[in-house]
């Protein structure tokens, strides 16, 4: 007994899924000229007090974010067209056998999440310690006799240099007055 195959010729439907299956890059050039429209979009439209100009003024790097988004979304979708393929990820300390890490990823998230929600009731300190601590417990760091005080230091270092050296206001929360 014998069985005969019959090769179908590709219709048209396969041969557009091939071609943007090959083409998956085109998928980030879309994202990067949309957002480098809304870059643009939105540096054009912001609002300057005619006092707060400089000779670089706060339109300056937006504009220039936003012109940069568009050109590299536009050699990329070039170099896709012609041909260009991007590489596949490969590192010295990536398995990409192994799943990924969910418990991680959700932990951060977590604790990046609680960070921005507790920043403003307890002041950027606090929050801060809370988001470095958290981060370093998601990541695997177990040492409990450091890692708080560490992540204290970082986060007062931090503030201290954005609020005090650079004009950067944090909120302060309960300790304002302290530091």
């Amino acid at each position: 007994m014998t069985t005969q195959t019959t090769d179908l010729p590709p219709t048209r439907g396969d041969d557009r899924r091939s071609w943007l299956k090959e083409h998956s890059e085109l998928g980030v050039c879309a994202l990067l000229l949309a957002l480098g429209a809304l870059v643009l979009t939105d540096a054009l439209t912001m609002d300057v007090d005619i006092a707060q100009r400089g000779p670089v003024g706060p339109k300056t790097v937006p504009i220039v974010v936003g012109a940069g988004l568009l050109l590299i979304a536009a050699l990329l979708a070039v170099d896709v067209l012609r041909g260009g393929r991007g590489q596949a990820e490969g590192g010295e300390d990536v398995d990409l056998s192994e799943p990924a890490d969910w418990r991680t990823v959700l932990l951060l998230a977590g604790v990046f999440l609680g960070s921005a929600v507790l920043i403003e009731p307890l002041g950027f300190p606090v929050a801060g310690a809370l988001l470095f601590w958290g981060a370093a417990f998601a990541l695997g760091s177990r040492r409990i006799d450091r890692d708080p005080l560490i992540a204290a230091v970082l986060s007062l270092v931090t503030y201290t240099v954005f609020n005090n050296l650079l004009g950067v206001p944090l909120p302060g929360g309960p300790l304002m007055g302290v530091l």
